[in-house]
């Protein structure tokens, strides 16, 4: 007779869900173990296998019990009221904690309990940047000395500012709003209580660490696209994405000329900023309700993130048009011609890096993820600066795009998942460290005692009109794009959201006055003060929006999505629970997983009929 043990090796899954998906069903392998022992199998299992039953048995009785106590560690800090606001709001916080759980250290628990403080991995992740960037400046002061040494050198405040600004960006995370909110005000805290100065001598500095952050904004746009499902819902990202971003940037452009008193190219420019969608604030959002199957049935993430990466590549793109046009003495027909050989070169030198991109490095190569990052970057990077260098701004961003999902359709076919690949994890820790540089002294570069309340009160007037037009267009324009109304609404108002164009491209026109006397540096300062305005009033509002009306508004699955790697990772198979370490409640908790581990009914029958 086999041995049953052998059989329930061979098994894959240890553990089973309720309906809902989260709760875990520890004990389902030890009744299946305890149903050999009631069906009469004792007798013919030898010593040996009724020892490795024992011992299996015995193993996953102290997991469950040691899952049970982390379930419970706030009683033991004197909480006797585990169903408190307290501990809800708490709970509700650490619930966005991705899977596979981390590892900590065994006092962890008691120093911070479940779930009233951070887990362990957000608190080591803090603590390694924060490391990072104090060496960084030691590295820094001794290269370039004064510059960096404290309490008023460039590289010192700005190091201050952006680890300040990191810390008030999680603050504001926990509420469930982007970690952006809080380095913009942070930025905008400490300028004006003087703990930092961020002025017009920075400005060589931002301007490069601008141009970095707006580089790694497309790449992870082109990078966050499907092109299987872009491919599906191709007609209606060109009809939600463009005309929406037409209509947004027209109505900016008309009432800044009428009521900013712009010149007609600073209104252009206003236009083209205030009309980009942010991926910082939507794609985050989109992935959440996506992980827990919305919207997933009719596309709607990859549409919505598909409209964000085009909104960004134009918005960037006519922005460098006009840029390069005011700084240009050229005649009025290279101006009129740069467009087009800007939309055209730029997409043309995208594929094409793509492409290098696909033969270079080899597939197979030991090194190739760091290979092909780099590649990526570093083309990506040329391409942005090197068309401001040579006078043709808008190609660059274009470049960025076209370039990452073009890298990206080549390195799927070879055998890289579109959700899980290196080259996107690569560039989202690159995103942590120039994210709060980024928001951090864009809310740095407005000092409250020189704003004009008229010009306040306008540009809020402005957005307000321009997102309340902008989501009535959005709606009528989804007519035929097979979504309801429900999700036509949802996809309006999430497209409103502003952050990381504006953050990158709001300073730069101020950056290019030399006369602080100017009605330039005025017309500039008024188009800072929009697009900051625009970051403060939409992104909070988009966020909290989809955060509570996304599973209201949309269809959810009957699957919940996760890409196929990470749902093989977390399989766990019988023989392997004989050395498990770690804490299988928080090990199993993806939604997928939810039927219960049961010996097969043909061989539990077969072996009793040998009886």
């Amino acid at each position: 007779m086999a041995d049953p043990l052998t059989n329930v090796t061979n098994l894959n899954k240890v553990t089973s869900y309720d309906l809902n998906g989260y709760k875990p069903k520890q004990e389902s392998l030890i009744h299946c173990l305890n149903g050999i022992d009631n069906m009469g199998l004792e007798p013919e299992i030898d010593s040996k296998s009724k020892a490795n039953v024992n011992r299996l048995t015995r193993s996953l009785s102290q997991i469950s019990n040691t899952s049970r106590k982390s379930k419970t560690r706030f009683s033991d800090n004197g909480d006797d009221n585990p169903r408190s606001w307290w501990y809800a709001f708490c709970l509700k916080c650490r619930s966005k904690e991705s899977t596979p759980a981390s590892w900590e250290p065994q006092y962890w628990s008691y120093l911070c309990p479940h779930p009233f403080c951070p887990d362990y991995r957000s608190m080591a992740r803090l603590f390694a940047l924060i490391i990072i960037g104090v060496v960084s400046w030691c590295i820094f002061y001794t290269i370039v000395g004064e510059i960096a040494a404290p309490p008023s050198g460039i590289l010192f405040q700005l190091l201050i500012l952006i680890l300040i600004s990191k810390f008030g960006g999680w603050l504001v995370s926990l509420t469930s709003l982007p970690g952006l909110i809080g380095m913009l005000f942070t930025g905008l805290i400490l300028q004006n209580l003087n703990v930092v100065d961020i002025d017009e001598t920075f400005s060589p500095i931002t301007k490069h660490l601008r141009r970095m952050a707006l580089v790694l904004i497309l790449i992870r746009a082109g990078l966050d696209l499907d092109p299987v499902a872009f491919k599906r819902v191709k007609w209606s990202v060109i009809k939600l994405g463009l005309g929406p971003w037409f209509i947004e940037a027209a109505i900016v452009c008309v009432m800044g000329y009428y009521l900013l008193n712009l010149p007609w190219l600073y209104s252009f420019a206003l236009g083209s900023v205030i009309a980009a969608v942010s991926p910082a604030v939507t794609v985050v959002c989109i992935l959440r309700l996506r992980t827990k199957g919305y919207g997933i049935g009719k596309g709607i993430p990859t549409l919505i993130i598909a409209i964000a990466g085009i909104d960004d590549a134009v918005s960037v793109a006519i922005f460098g048009i006009i840029e390069s046009t005011m700084n240009s003495q050229a005649s009025l027909t290279s101006i009129i011609i740069q467009a087009p050989v800007s939309i055209i070169g730029g997409i043309a030198f995208g594929i094409f890096w793509g492409m290098i991109c696909h033969y270079a490095p080899e597939r197979k190569d030991p090194y190739v993820s760091i290979l092909r990052v780099s590649l990526l970057l570093v083309g990506c990077t040329v391409a942005v600066f090197g068309s401001e260098y040579i006078g043709y701004g808008g190609a660059g961003p274009l470049a960025c795009v076209a370039g990452a999902f073009t890298a990206l359709v080549v390195w799927t076919k070879q055998g890289w998942d579109v959700e899980e690949n290196p080259a996107s994890e690569s560039f989202e820790i690159l995103w942590m460290f120039f994210e709060p540089i980024l928001f951090s002294i864009t809310g740095a570069q407005i000092r409250l005692n020189e704003l004009d309340g008229n010009v306040v009160l306008l540009g809020l007037g402005i957005l307000v009109a321009s997102s309340v037009i902008r989501i009535v267009g959005t709606v009528v324009l989804g007519i035929g794009c097979s979504l309801n109304l429900k999700e036509k609404v949802f996809c309006a108002v999430s497209l409103m959201a502003k952050a990381t164009v504006q953050a990158a491209l709001g300073p730069v026109l101020l950056g290019l006055v030399s006369d602080n006397s100017s009605d330039d540096k005025i017309y500039s300062e008024k188009v800072l003060m929009v697009c900051v305005l625009s970051i403060m009033l939409t992104a909070p509002t988009a966020a909290a929006f989809m955060t509570i009306a996304g599973p209201r508004l949309l269809t959810r699955t009957t699957e919940p999505f996760s890409s196929e790697k990470l749902r093989k990772s977390l399989r766990l198979s019988v023989r392997s629970l004989r050395n498990l370490t770690v804490d299988i409640d928080r090990e199993l908790a993806d939604d997928e997983e939810k039927k219960c581990l049961e010996l097969p009914k043909d061989l539990i029958q077969g072996d009793h009929n040998k009886m």
